[in-house]
């Protein structure tokens, strides 16, 4: 199972995403592929060692680089596209969740980045990197 952890600023907004991947991870029967929770992202800090990756809305980028000058963080972490956060599309975030899982996995830098995505606020994919740059 893959335990996800949400994060915003104080939670209003990643508690919306959070409860409508909830119900989909229900309706599609996924309870034993996924589990997910919301905290604000201070909290959340604090929290690291129950999740397996850790999703932070795209508002946070200030806020994260703020505190990896004073911690360590030893999960996957990525900030999510602007688009995809405003959209909500469980499929494409789980997408990107896995990808970003296995990305970790063979380069341990954080955040995770996908290629040519250094600049959040230049990201206008709206679908999982996989989707908007599929292999030739």
């Amino acid at each position: 199972m893959i335990r996800i952890l949400l994060c915003c600023g104080g939670g209003f907004s990643s508690s919306a995403i959070a409860t409508r991947m909830e119900k989909e991870i229900k309706e599609k029967n996924l309870e034993d592929k996924y589990s997910i929770e919301f905290l604000p992202f201070g909290l959340g800090l604090k929290e690291l060692d129950r999740f397996d990756v850790v999703i932070l809305c795209p508002h946070l980028k200030v806020e994260l680089d703020r505190a990896l000058k004073n911690q360590t963080i030893d999960k996957p972490l990525y900030l999510l596209p602007p688009k995809m956060y405003g959209l909500m599309k469980f499929d494409e975030i789980i997408v990107d969740i896995e990808d970003v899982m296995k990305m970790y996995q063979e380069n341990p830098v954080v955040p995770v980045k996908f290629p040519g995505e250094d600049n959040l606020l230049r990201i206008t994919r709206g679908v999982a990197y996989r989707h908007a740059h599929p292999l030739k």
